[in-house]
């Protein structure tokens, strides 16, 4: 920069039509120089540019490594059975388990397996951040029922969610109101302690600012709560989705009736009854396949948005 806005010559440190003992202090070459650094700064951080990744680097960094894995499993497990590590009944190769989904697809029941167990999870899951939504903000924000039901919330989310399924079956019957019960009994506590944490992990200025410019209540849990708890409330929703599917398929695994139809837990159930390792790693297969598919294409969006809308994540 050669000058400011008042007439300071940079370069010579003299302002122009002033002399004497009058005179302002000088500005000094260094002192442009820090100016001049400080504008670069600021413009650096107002320039940050988001480069799209290309699909060629996608397919590179993120489709070819799991692809690879899976290949390397399979080819692992293909060389087990050559081996004869252990016998036929107890170690399916892997043209078995894929000729036990080619017979359940042209059977048409391979897509009902999914449906029946995906439906349940959804819906329960959904019921689950209906009500650990809630109850998060309320034991954050009220410190009585903090220190009430805190500490039980804690306790059932350490709780094995099988352990719900034979009081849930005795209370309620072999009925999906059953199933919807275990599921809510087990991921309730993760959504509601995610919330906590990250309600926890909020500056308390930020709080204060909110109320200084009129949010509270209602209004601060929406503006100012909710978006700083994001980070934390996400990870409870992934930890309360895991805990919900496996809820679930604890309790398909135990409480079977023809009335509930058959879920991916009652076709494992069902492949141990038959003495059929092949249905049972198929049905292995299936819900390992649904857990990851659910993150991939809700969870991991969510996550990555999340840390883009905070500057966390400058690569799409």
């Amino acid at each position: 920069m050669a000058g400011t806005d008042n007439g300071v010559d940079v370069e010579t440190g003299i302002k122009s039509g002033i002399t004497g003992d009058s005179a302002p202090a000088v500005a000094k070459p260094q002192d442009a120089n820090d100016l001049a650094g400080l504008e670069a700064g600021l413009d650096a951080l107002d320039s940050v540019h988001v480069a799209r990744t290309s699909l060629r680097e996608t397919l590179l960094r993120k489709t070819l490594p799991p692809v690879i894995a899976v290949a390397l499993v399979l080819v692992l497990w293909q060389l087990l059975v050559w081996a004869e590590v252990a016998p036929e009944y107890k170690l399916a190769s892997p043209s078995d388990v894929w000729g036990e989904a080619r017979e359940a697809w042209f059977q048409g029941t391979l897509l009902d397996y999914i449906w029946t167990s995906v439906s349940r999870g959804l819906l329960g899951f959904l019921m689950a951040l209906a009500i650990g939504t809630p109850l998060g903000l309320l034991v954050a924000r009220v410190g009585f029922v903090r220190a009430a039901i805190g500490p039980i919330l804690s306790g059932l989310q350490s709780l094995p969610s099988v352990a719900w399924v034979p009081p849930a079956v005795i209370w309620l019957g072999l009925n999906d109101s059953m199933m919807y019960a275990v599921i809510l009994l087990g991921a309730v506590p993760s959504v509601a302690n995610g919330l906590v944490a990250g309600i926890d992990q909020i500056p308390p200025l930020f709080l204060r600012a909110g109320r200084t410019l009129g949010a509270t209540g209602l209004r601060e849990a929406w503006h100012i709560v909710m978006p700083g708890a994001l980070p934390g409330y996400l990870a409870g929703l992934k930890q309360g989705w895991a805990f919900s599917w496996r809820s679930l398929m604890a309790a398909e695994i135990i409480a079977s009736s023809p009335d509930l139809g058959v879920g991916l837990g009652q076709l494992l159930e069902n492949g141990r009854n038959n003495s059929s390792m092949a249905q049972v790693f198929l049905a292995i297969l299936l819900i390992l396949l649904v857990g990851i598919a659910i993150d991939l294409l809700i969870f991991s969006p969510l996550e990555r948005r999340v840390l883009r809308g905070r500057g966390l994540l400058v690569t799409r």
